[in-house]
């Protein structure tokens, strides 16, 4: 859990020495704790966290206790998608941080190895990652974090559009390694938070047909109204042939994946983004053919001053997703939220 610390000099005299936590005890249990506020280091600022969005890895946590290889065995702290207000600084840090709103990037790298010297720090070996055993993360009332990982927010950005700039971030990216640019045609998997998202990075980047697909129509409805150009039932429309310059797929389903390959035209991009099965067949002569570049994506890099901008710019609409709005004591009621029907993103706020 996290660490301990008394009542220091560094901390100052307008931080409590604890603070309230809702904690997953171990899958399927949440409970509210009382625990000491974290202990800063010299490069780190103290985040009073305003907003915390709720994410799919956060809900398959609480509900299997586990993804992959990383395993709940102890109490943690979920929520990663947060923003919040600077409270103190380490000693390391300028004192004028003191009360700036801030949109954090929730992960640690080394800085020091072969894939952070490279600029892929995404990819650190020891990279630690906010709501990921065994780091904790920010359904809480404060946290931590290495002050240049802390961004600065402007007044017109919304503390919820503020902590879904991670969500967003993970858009950027995948665009970002689609090679979206002015006159782009894209194909989207999955209508949810993460393709509505995606459909208005690729907008952004200067895509000029953005087609969704998704097998819920008033999911298809609301993409058409907040980035997609072309909405297509899973079930029904074929998206095969479209020939598409980049294909992202948000949704994990193996069938979404093999169809939307199928639809990208040759030497076109094909994006994996959604969590699904561990091992997809895939249409391995169709790539081959195409010359179709393939990749995943792990989180991100450098996407925060971006994504501020163009929030910021009125580019791209976070306020929009949030559906659902909770208390701390409420984080488990929020966890649940997704399965609701309209439900897109549920926001936690730990100050309330």
């Amino acid at each position: 859990m996290t660490t301990p610390t008394a009542q220091s000099p560094a901390l100052g005299t307008d931080v409590p020495a604890t603070m309230r936590a809702s904690v997953l005890k171990r899958k399927g249990d949440m409970a509210m704790e009382t625990l000491d506020v974290p202990r800063l280091e010299a490069d780190q600022v103290l985040v009073q966290v305003a907003a915390v969005g709720v994410c799919g890895s956060d809900v398959h946590y609480y509900e299997h206790g586990r993804i992959g290889d990383y395993v709940v065995d102890h109490p943690l702290i979920l929520g990663h998608e947060l923003s919040g207000r600077i409270a103190a600084v380490g000693s390391e840090v300028d004192p004028a941080r003191v009360g700036q709103r801030v949109a954090v990037e929730p992960q640690r790298p080394c800085r020091k190895c072969r894939q952070c010297k490279a600029g892929r720090y995404n990819l650190c070996p020891d990279i630690e990652f906010y709501a990921t055993p065994p780091i904790d993360g920010a359904f809480a009332e404060y946290v931590t974090i290495q002050s240049d990982f802390a961004y600065d927010i402007p007044d017109n950005v919304s503390d919820e559009a503020a902590a879904l700039i991670e969500p967003l971030s993970v858009g950027l990216w995948a665009c970002e390694r689609a090679q979206i640019k002015p006159g782009s045609r894209v194909l989207i998997a999955g209508a949810g938070p993460i393709g509505i998202i995606a459909a208005q990075a690729a907008r952004a980047f200067g895509a000029s047909e953005i087609y969704i697909t998704d097998i819920a129509e008033d999911r298809l409805a609301f993409a058409l109204e907040h980035g997609a150009t072309h909405a297509l039932n899973a079930i029904t429309d074929s998206v095969e042939g479209l020939d598409v310059d980049a294909f992202i797929d948000a949704s994990g389903a193996p069938q979404a994946v093999r169809s939307g390959i199928k639809a990208v035209g040759p030497a076109g991009r094909v994006i994996l983004v959604g969590l699904g099965a561990d091992d997809v067949e895939l249409p391995v002569s169709f790539i081959q053919n195409r010359e179709i570049w393939l990749s995943g994506v792990f989180r991100y890099t450098n996407t925060w001053p971006l994504a501020i901008q163009l929030i910021a710019d009125g580019k791209v609409d976070l306020d929009i997703l949030v559906t659902g709005k909770f208390t701390l004591a409420e984080s488990e009621e929020a966890l649940k939220a997704g399965k609701q029907a309209g439900q897109l993103k549920a926001v936690v706020y730990p100050g309330r």
